[in-house]
Order: structure tokens, then C-alpha cells, then sequence
């Protein structure tokens, strides 16, 4: 005659480890990766016409395979350089010939006449770069474009750009405006 061997009741065992589970799911963060904002432009028509821009009002920003920079055609060691370069760009305070023109406009947010750059920053990366590279001119792009927002709402309104109203907001950003333009990539040097 065979022994019944005695068995462990499991069920509870399983409802509890469901409620663990459940429990810490629901407690815990998730942090999940923001990206880089970028706005890409709408696809163009045969038929569009392409404007035409003053080379003047263009800051042109080539990344090689070996993530060596040169920016309107002069080599740049440090991309920390970058953020200064591009605010010394868009907003030309010694109204330099070779730097971005301005041109006077009426921003309705504000309900006045300000000075506008023209300018425009011209991204291109190599196939090839790294991205880390790619990541940190980004970084310095944004930067400058942020602190000139920043400068300017503390100028004009004593306070950060952060923390204006959103009608003030905007009319930071159309004196700003986040204005890179990214072509596509091509292989400068071949490849690595």
C-alpha cells in the first residue's frame, strides 16, 4: 500500500508574490529617457521655392568622423566653446558685418518693437560621428539658445524665463526662437 506524501497549500504563497509584485510596480519610478526636442520641417514640394538666405545670417557647425568640429570654416578644439559662439552669433552686440543681421519687429506678446536676429544655426554631422558628440553640440546649441531666452526675461521682466506666464513665454521664444537648422548626414572622410 502506498503513503499519501503530505503536500504545502501553495496557493497563498502565489497571492502574496502577486501583491509584491503589484506593491513595488506601483511604488517604484520608471525613468524613461526625454530626448532631444527637435522639431523636424515638413517635407518640401517640388514646386516649393527655397529662400534665399545672406551666408551672413547662416553660423555653419560641420562634424567630422573624428568628432573634430569647425564652425564657419575655423577649427574648434573645445565644444564647450560652442554655447559662446552661438550667442555671440545670434545676438552680434558690436553689430558686426560677418555675424548675424537683426531686423526690427513688432512681437504682440510683448506689445512692442523689438531687434530680431536673422540668424540661423547650420548643423551637419558625418555619418561617422559619435554620439556623444553629437549629443554635447546639441547641448551647447540649446544652451545658448536657453540663456538668451533667460538673459532677456531677466532683463526685460526681472524674473527667469521659467517662470514667466505663458503669453511672455512666447513672446521670449519668437525673439529666440530655437533656430537650427540639422542637414543630413554625409560621409566627409569616408568611413572610420
Amino acid at each position: 500500500m502506498s503513503r499519501k506524501m503530505p503536500g504545502l497549500n501553495t496557493g497563498s504563497m502565489s497571492d502574496i508574490s502577486f501583491l509584491l509584485l503589484t506593491f513595488f510596480l506601483l511604488t517604484s519610478s520608471i525613468n524613461t529617457d526625454k530626448g532631444i526636442q527637435r522639431r523636424l520641417p515638413p517635407p518640401v514640394s517640388k514646386d516649393a521655392k527655397i529662400p534665399d538666405v545672406n551666408r551672413r545670417n547662416v553660423l555653419r557647425i560641420l562634424v567630422n568622423m573624428h568628432d573634430q568640429l569647425l564652425v564657419n570654416e575655423e577649427v574648434l578644439y573645445d565644444v564647450n566653446q560652442l554655447k559662446e559662439i552661438t550667442k555671440n552669433f545670434i545676438t552680434n552686440p558690436t553689430a558686426n558685418p560677418n555675424l548675424s543681421e537683426k531686423t526690427s519687429k513688432y512681437i504682440e506678446e510683448l506689445g512692442e518693437n523689438v531687434m530680431v536676429s536673422k540668424g540661423v544655426v547650420s548643423l551637419q554631422n558625418d555619418r561617422s560621428t559619435s554620439y556623444s558628440i553629437y549629443v554635447a553640440v546639441q547641448d551647447q546649441l540649446t544652451m545658448a539658445f536657453n540663456e538668451l531666452r533667460n538673459e532677456y526675461s531677466q532683463q526685460r521682466f526681472g524674473k527667469s524665463f521659467d517662470n514667466l506666464s505663458e503669453e511672455q513665454k512666447k513672446g521670449v521664444q519668437k525673439i529666440y526662437p530655437m533656430s537650427i537648422s540639422e542637414a543630413e548626414p554625409s560621409n566627409y572622410g569616408g568611413s572610420k
